[in-house]
């Protein structure tokens, strides 16, 4: 198997295409990058800005430059000897009235080929289409409707609408628009239009997450992979692709039959999952995978750089200041149950009525009534501690059987009327095909819950440190300090060594020099306390204290110093808010909040300049950080996926914001004359990541397949050794405290380089020498 020793991810689309990336690639060899990491690429719907929503598995995207244009890039990356990894979507495709086997499920309905690809709720008698901008009578008396032809067959027509028709009696009489003939068409069909706010409480499909937009694909059925997979397949073995990244592998009915499926097919070909591990969950042993796309090296890193004094200093000022006294625990219990009830309404319905059919049945389950067994199953995901387990209909693990009673148990204590979660734990722990389905889809709805209340709502809630709230982290998570880091790192060593250890990502809250400027505010906690009384002294009365403090970070996170960071924060502003579910939502906007909320970060941005040296500790303190974040990303073990634009400083928030585009022509510019970099950090950030990447494409077995070993070394260092392919690295990173104190571990004439040259300040240092040397 042909491992990266280091890959680049590139979001296609918004301006990147095929011929655009090829023209990257003679600068990602020179910065040392094995392997291109691309967004999807398979063909999405118009107008996609990421590729998720795929419309056709068969196709590579005409807007990106089609099969012939993925062809040229391959050549060119060939030529530079580089490989590609392709993400891909298995979960999921559009719900859109674009998607051609959507639409021929539309046309016949269960005569088509396609009506068992999609996860369609087979209890429905029709498939509900929440596409319309207003009920479907209302419709019907306003705008109307019309029928039109398109090349594939008729379709009903408004506005910008046009849903495949199945060709019926009522079809002809309907094409005037005359409203009987157009509700008796609609009547005949085998969907039905209903306004777009039914959706939360009624849908036929599965989705992912809360995005009606997106329907779920059943890849547990063999022809259904054989279609999804395809084209994929034929890119792997004309070797084109070079390796694959599995998103939302938690959202598939079996995830480890589909990898052994996928794995028959693709055979030495490096796969990595998305997969968000919490807690002391571990990624299944069996499952022939490399490693997961590397949120828990992120989160390790955060938890090395916070530093431990600092946080409870930071952590009694917002406690003193918000009024706060909310463990991290009912908070998160709370937002899951307003996701269950709100956001995820349809799919606890969908769960109550597989349930309760269940119950019917059992002799214990009859006596209890609908309300009861509805609140079991919501205090059950209300108390459910990881993304999902991983049972099947006759494959039940003792490990997912014990957590599954330990979370009946936690969840008890929150009702009343006692039996009835025990008895859903009875169920969905007894093998058999008449529980099989409720077990099945509870699993794929919990993931849903726990994204939507931790990483969707509670990390706008509960915000007294934000670089902690990060997918794959907790808001109450404690610094790990030194020794605690070396011991994570020397378990994936063992566990994961050929997994991606991410720092940014396009999914990431925030990019990791923002997360490492927040990091900081716990060796600067006077400084921050400074700056949040600033903060504080021009927001209005309206707004609550914990939005302050939030903005206060958030502010921190950016660089001030760019012309559009008001406009950035004043959108993300109105984002948190509604993300926060507590004032204003995606689906009721409180305006005027929202609107005061702008503008007092619109003035805290003008008036910055006045107050820029209270933070400068901060952004000191910051710029070491993540340089060492940066530096031991690239040399622990794992394979180090750079982010877009993240070889220099990078501070984004969380989508859109985290997708700009990337100005490669500053950094090809730099690679010649680095006076092009204005910002002390992007110097050294570069030719730190230029140098280590390099080290590693060069010394592939050192770095793949090389031990981890501690090494003795004073308070606030991290030093480590690397040894394989005859050759040893040590690493010494001072985190904190003076940088002489290195010298205990490493002198600089014994550097690879001298220090000065990967940092300004020598805060990182590096030897190399043969394995038996000294």
């Amino acid at each position: 198997m042909k491992l990266p020793t280091a890959c680049y991810r590139l979001q296609f689309r918004q301006g990147m295409d095929f011929d655009r990336a090829a023209e990257l690639v003679p600068y990602l060899a020179d910065l040392g990058i094995s392997h291109l990491y691309a967004s999807p690429l398979f063909t999405a719907q118009t107008g996609s800005t990421h590729g998720y929503d795929v419309i056709d598995p068969g196709e590579i995207d005409p807007a990106l430059g089609g099969r012939e244009g993925l062809a040229r890039l391959s050549g060119t990356l060939k030529e530079h000897g580089l490989g590609l990894i392709l993400d891909i979507v298995p979960n999921h495709m559009a719900f859109s009235p674009e998607t051609p086997w959507l639409r021929d499920i539309l046309r016949r309905g269960t005569a088509s080929r396609y009506v068992r690809h999609f996860d369609i709720d087979p209890a429905a008698e029709r498939i509900r289409l929440p596409w319309l901008t207003a009920p479907f009578e209302e419709v019907v008396k306003g705008e109307g409707f019309s029928v039109e032809d398109d090349p594939d067959g008729p379709v009903l027509v408004t506005g910008g609408l046009r849903v495949a028709l199945a060709e019926t009696g009522s079809l002809e009489a309907a094409r005037g628009g005359d409203p009987e003939a157009i509700r008796a068409l609609h009547a005949e069909q085998p969907w039905r239009l209903v306004h777009w706010r039914t959706e939360h409480d009624a849908l036929s499909h599965r989705r992912f997450f809360s995005v009606t937009g997106l329907i779920g694909v059943r890849v547990e059925d063999e022809a259904v992979f054989d279609d999804t997979h395809r084209l994929l397949l034929e890119l792997v073995d004309e070797g084109t692709v070079d390796g694959i990244r599995i998103d939302h592998i938690d959202g598939l009915a079996d995830p480890k039959d589909y990898l052994d499926r996928l794995r028959a097919r693709v055979l030495e070909t490096p796969v990595w999952v998305e997969k968000i591990l919490s807690g002391p969950e571990r990624l299944p042993p069996d499952w022939p995978v490399q490693g997961t796309t590397g949120y828990v090296v992120s989160r390790a890193l955060s938890r090395l750089l916070t530093d431990r004094d600092g946080l409870e200093r930071i952590s009694e000022t917002y406690r003193a200041a918000t009024g706060r006294t909310d463990s991290v625990e009912e908070v998160i219990r709370r937002a899951r149950h307003q996701v269950m009830t709100e956001d995820l309404a349809a799919e606890l319905w969908t769960l109550h009525r597989m349930f309760a059919e269940i119950a019917a049945q059992d002799p214990l389950g009859s006596e209890f009534g609908p309300e009861t067994l509805r609140d079991a199953l919501l205090e059950f995901i209300a108390a459910f501690p990881r993304y999902r387990t991983y049972m099947t209909a006759d494959r039940i693990s003792e490990a997912d059987a014990k957590l599954v009673r330990d979370t009946a148990a936690r969840a008890e204590q929150h009702l009343t009327q006692p039996g009835a979660v025990p008895f859903l734990a009875d169920v969905l722990t007894r093998p058999g095909p008449e529980t099989a389905p409720l077990r099945l889809r509870l699993q794929q709805v919990t993931g849903a819950a726990v994204a939507k209340s931790q990483e969707d709502t509670s990390f706008y809630r509960e915000v007294r440190l934000l670089s902690a709230n990060e997918v794959g982290g907790e808001p109450d998570d404690d610094p790990l300090g030194v020794e605690g880091f070396h011991r994570a790192m020397e378990r994936r060593a063992e566990r994961m060594p050929h997994g991606l250890s991410l720092t940014s990502s396009h999914d990431t809250k925030r990019s990791e020099d923002a997360r490492m400027r927040i990091a900081a505010i716990t060796r600067e906690a006077e400084s921050f306390e400074a700056w949040f009384r600033i903060c504080r002294g021009f927001a209005p009365e309206r707004l609550d204290t914990n939005l302050v403090w939030y903005v206060a970070q958030t502010f921190l996170a950016m660089e001030p110093g760019d012309g559009d960071t008001a406009q950035r924060l004043a959108d993300h502003v109105v984002k948190a808010l509604r993300e926060a579910k507590s004032e204003s939502f995606w689906t009721a906007p409180d305006l005027e909040l929202e609107e005061a909320a702008q503008t007092y970060v619109r003035r805290l941005a003008a008036h910055f300049p006045r107050h820029a040296r209270e933070v400068d500790p901060i952004v000191a303190s910051a710029e070491r950080l993540s340089l060492v974040q940066a530096a031991l990303k690239l040399t622990i073990p794992g394979i180090p996926d750079i982010y877009q634009g993240c070889e220099l400083g990078n501070y984004a928030l969380t989508d859109p914001d985290n997708r700009r585009e990337v100005d490669f022509d500053l950094r090809r510019a730099a690679f010649e004359n680095p006076e092009h970099l204005t910002s002390s950090l992007d110097r050294q950030k570069l030719s730190l990541t230029r140098r280590l990447l390099q080290l590693r494409r060069d010394n592939p077995e050192l770095f793949l397949s090389g031990s981890y070993r501690r090494l003795p070394a004073p308070p606030g260092v991290c030093a480590f050794e690397r040894a394989g392919g005859g050759r040893r690295m040590t690493a010494a990173m001072a985190i904190s405290g003076a940088v002489e104190a290195l010298d205990e571990v490493l002198a600089p004439e014994d550097c690879l380089w001298p220090p000065e040259e990967l940092s300004d300040e020598a805060f990182v240092r590096i030897g190399l020498a043969d394995a038996t040397g000294t």
